[in-house]
């Protein structure tokens, strides 16, 4: 199964709410909380994330099994645990970054 989940936008704009993640040197808001399922992403300077995600919004699905749909793609990050009870991965789809999520 391959379910819509939200869109990542980067952007330099601190916004209320956002969550920090420190490994990646990165500000996410909650999507949940917005009513169009955006997720604004902050990088600080040094973020070792790839430069794509800095620049380029993202599109994310629910799956139901994270290694299957990564299988054969085009790997942009490996799957990773940005909190408890999630494992994300993100793709390349024709130049374009998919983040495929899976709730553990």
């Amino acid at each position: 199964m391959k379910e819509f989940s939200h869109v990542g936008i980067p952007t330099t704009t601190q916004r209320d709410g956002e969550i920090y993640l420190e490994d990646a040197k990165l500000h996410v808001t909650d999507f949940a909380q917005s009513p169009s399922l955006v997720e604004w992403l902050r990088f600080e300077d040094g973020s070792p994330m790839p430069e794509v995600l800095k620049k380029v919004a993202h599109v994310a699905f629910k799956v139901d099994d994270l290694e299957a749909a990564m299988a054969g793609q085009e790997v942009l990050i490996e799957p990773f645990a940005p909190m408890e009870g999630l494992m994300c991965g993100f793709i390349m789809d024709d130049g374009a970054p998919v983040e495929l999520m899976q709730e553990l």
